[in-house]
């Protein structure tokens, strides 16, 4: 009896979150393309694109894939930039860029890329995620206060709402602060799971406008919503123009990438369930593929959307499926009701979506760990001054340019013996340990690779120089996984010069591939023996035994 209920329990909760996450979507959808600048239906297709296509292809039972505030604020950057106040000409861009973005999504799934994500650090996430955030909220201002403004750019935007103070429409300012405290009050009420807080706003806003009190409070409404499925087409745009949005579609995939594996990863490990990075390339590069070609947004699997997903009980990609069924039935239907919505209602909407990210509390432990506050600090001062597009592409560069700088630094310790024991320790931390007489014993503190083995190699060197009196070099080559070709040369020039001076260089710590490398590099100065220790008390013992056999024989020889 109980083994055939568990199926028929699963299914029911996946209509019930289905049912319930729809509600949220439809109406995120339509204000998320007013943040990129595109018709409504923008938003409609990607949000039917994402939940499809995730539904059938993708490997997390809680992601939600949609247009995300991030992945819109990032498009309108990037249209406004390339198209300026030609609606056309964006719109073709949009679908452009998105297209571009599913490529080089296909393309990353294809190469195995999995962990492309990495190259945007965690702290350019937090300060971009919180810069961004502020940006959203005061652009979705001029629809609530019902101002015109003249510039987007963070700054000048906030000056112009500021000297604009005596124009504002404070009946707008009224409802949207009504409508951000009721969804994020009917959120936490668990009787309205069933039914989104969203949908219920939304629902007042329609009765509002419809009653004629919007008009009298001079309130706008969202407008007609044309939802129309023209067959798939690529954006007609120049060999030049296609070259000039490559970057930007690059940068739209890394930011959607780093933002859906964030979330998929952490429902994931909260739950105890398995997800397959490349197969979620593949599901987001068809998605958002599809999307671009019928003129959609980009997609990506958003925290709030999941996160609503995960709470509404779901228990299998069912779930998203479901709610695509219901929102196309929704959009054919309701679409004319929504278009009654007002204005500052959807900006609720969008404010209370990002509210996440508006907590500088999450900069915080990077002050207090001492630990990338620069990288933090610049993603969001750069997303103000900058924008977002340029923002984010100066934050990655600066996180990445630190990453080479730190591996370039030629950290190098000498070790020495703890006690009587086997541990070896950097002898600057521990002036108790002692290196045996006449051997130098050193550990690069990075991975040797081209843009430090030059620098890393003459540090060595000096410390040898200023030694004195050394025959036997022990180098631990714990911290390299692998040697590149500058890093092999280096090696056995340094082996040479270690030779030329009378000595012997014993390597420790050697990882396998390092050691297949050195076997079909053979260098003379590097024999099998010379790394065939794994440790550096082995490779200590070995030197001291092979410089002990060497003062033996020099006295048998003299004679």
């Amino acid at each position: 009896m109980d083994a055939p209920s568990a199926p028929r329990a699963f299914r029911a909760a996946d209509w019930a979150a289905g049912l319930s996450i729809a509600g949220l979507l439809l109406p995120e959808a339509v204000a998320y393309s007013g943040i990129a600048g595109l018709p409504p239906q923008a938003g409609v297709i990607a949000l039917l694109a994402g939940l499809l296509v995730y539904g059938l292809l993708g490997s997390s039972r809680f992601a939600i894939v949609s247009a995300t505030s991030s992945s819109a604020a990032v498009l309108l950057a990037a249209t406004t930039s390339a198209a300026e106040a030609d609606p056309a000409a964006r719109l073709a861009l949009g679908a452009g860029i998105v297209v571009l973005t599913g490529v080089f999504f296909l393309i990353a799934a294809a190469a195995r890329l999995g962990a492309v994500s990495n190259l945007i650090a965690k702290p350019v996430l937090r300060g971009f995620a919180l810069g961004l955030a502020l940006t959203i909220v005061v652009k979705q201002m001029p629809k609530v206060l019902d101002v015109q403004t003249a510039h987007s750019d963070f700054l000048r935007l906030a000056w112009e709402l500021i000297a604009s103070a005596g124009r504002w429409n404070f009946a707008g300012l009224a409802m949207a602060a009504i409508g951000v405290a009721l969804l994020q009050g009917l959120g936490r009420w668990r009787a309205t799971r069933a039914l989104p807080a969203a949908l219920l706003v939304i629902a007042v806003g329609i009765a509002l406008d419809l009653a004629g009190l919007c008009r009298q409070w001079g309130i706008d409404a969202v407008g007609t919503i044309d939802f129309r499925l023209a067959p798939p087409s690529l954006p007609a745009l120049s060999r030049e123009m296609w070259l000039r949005i490559g970057e930007l579609g690059f940068a739209m995939a890394l930011i959607l990438y780093a933002e859906s594996y964030g979330s998929i990863r952490t429902f994931a490990l909260q739950h105890g369930d398995r997800v397959s990075a490349n197969r979620d390339l593949l599901a987001l590069g068809v998605a958002n593929l599809a999307s671009g070609l019928f003129h959609g947004m980009p997609v990506g699997a958003g925290f709030s959307a999941t996160s609503a997903n995960e709470a509404a009980g779901a228990q299998s990609r069912a779930a998203g499926l479901i709610a695509c069924g219901v929102v196309l039935l929704a959009a054919l239907a309701l679409l004319p009701w929504i278009a009654h919505t007002p204005e500052p209602l959807l900006a609720a909407i969008v404010i209370r979506a990002v509210g996440h990210m508006l907590d500088p509390g999450s900069l915080r432990p990077y002050f207090s760990w001492r630990r990338d506050r620069l990288v933090a600090l610049v993603a969001f001062v750069a997303v103000l001054l900058l924008g977002v597009l340029d923002g984010l592409l100066t934050a990655i560069g600066v996180s990445l340019l630190l990453l080479l700088q730190g591996m370039s630094r030629a950290r190098v310790s000498s070790l020495g013996r703890l006690g009587e024991g086997h541990d070896f320790v950097d002898l600057a931390r521990h002036p108790e340990a002692r290196a045996p007489a006449g051997m130098l014993i050193v550990r690069p503190e990075t991975a040797l690779f081209f843009g430090n083995v030059e620098a890393v190699f003459a540090t060595i060197g000096s410390k040898l120089a200023q030694a004195g009196d050394i025959d036997q070099v022990v180098l631990s080559l714990e911290e390299s996984a692998d040697l590149d070709g500058t890093g092999i040369e280096a090696l056995c020039d340094f082996a040479a010069h270690v030779r030329q001076r009378g000595a012997r260089l014993t390597l420790a710590r050697v990882k396998d591939r390092v050691r297949d490398l050195l076997d079909r590099v053979q260098c003379e100065d590097l024999p099998p023996s010379a790394y065939a220790a794994w440790s550096v008390d082995d490779a200590v013992q070995q030197a001291g035994q092979r410089a002990t056999a060497e003062a033996a024989v020099i006295p048998a020889a003299a004679p």
